[in-house]
């Protein structure tokens, strides 16, 4: 941990980093007959959100899984029907919260913190994800990238929710599972806390995080003390 002065906003990744995304990745596997079909598919979902980024062309999150879907079946040489693709996108909206996700938000929220989201998903399928979850309550307001049209890590994302709701970003803090993403808010100037989830990884030539911690509970823990 790292000497910073206590954030005012938190704000917070969704998938992955509240919701979680097992289900999805047995399922993956077990369609496309590899190991590895879920980290692929979802590794070229983010690099193609970038690509759409760096190109200045953008597409729906959900439209760039799908593209990701189909590429991934291609690569590992299987077949996988057009049903099972959007039984896959339907469940991004059904993912349950990880265990430690309701008890840290009830101490983050009991400490008085403000708490938003900001996520790569479309607004319409964020609302759907944190109802299911049953989230709703702990976010008074939400966002998501398609308002600015580029995708997370791009700093103009980050910028926008601080512009929305007036904040500095010396006094807002991203929390999230992703390496990328804890750059990104890193390079636009916010403190971040990393969530290490299984099979998750800092970006060692990024700027550290002033928090680590194992889940969410330990970091609201932490930052119920300040």
């Amino acid at each position: 941990m790292q000497s910073s002065p206590k954030p005012k906003l938190l704000i917070f990744d969704v998938n992955g980093t509240m919701l979680n995304m097992d289900g999805i990745k047995t399922a993956i596997n077990q369609a496309y007959q590899h190991p590895g079909a879920f980290t692929q598919w979802f590794s070229w979902l983010l690099q193609y959100s970038l690509v759409d980024t760096v190109t200045k062309t953008y597409h729906p999150f959900s439209k760039i899984a799908e593209a990701a879907l189909q590429m991934t079946a291609t690569s590992l040489k299987v077949n996988v029907d057009d049903a099972f693709m959007q039984d896959i996108l339907k469940s991004m909206q059904q993912l349950p919260p990880y265990s430690d996700v309701l008890t840290g938000l009830d101490l983050l929220k009991n400490a008085g913190y403000k708490m938003v989201t900001l996520t790569n998903s479309a607004s319409a399928a964020q609302e759907k994800q944190l109802e299911f979850a049953q989230l709703t309550a702990y976010f008074k307001e939400t966002f998501s990238v398609d308002a600015v049209e580029l995708y997370k890590p791009h700093p103009k994302t980050y910028q926008y929710v601080l512009d929305e709701l007036n904040f500095d970003p010396q006094e807002t803090m991203l929390i999230a599972a992703h390496g990328w993403d804890i750059a990104g808010a890193a390079s636009a100037g916010l403190q971040t806390a990393f969530i290490a989830r299984e099979g998750q990884a800092l970006y060692p030539l990024a700027k550290k995080p002033e928090y680590v911690c194992a889940n969410l509970q330990e970091l609201a823990v932490q930052l119920s003390a300040l």
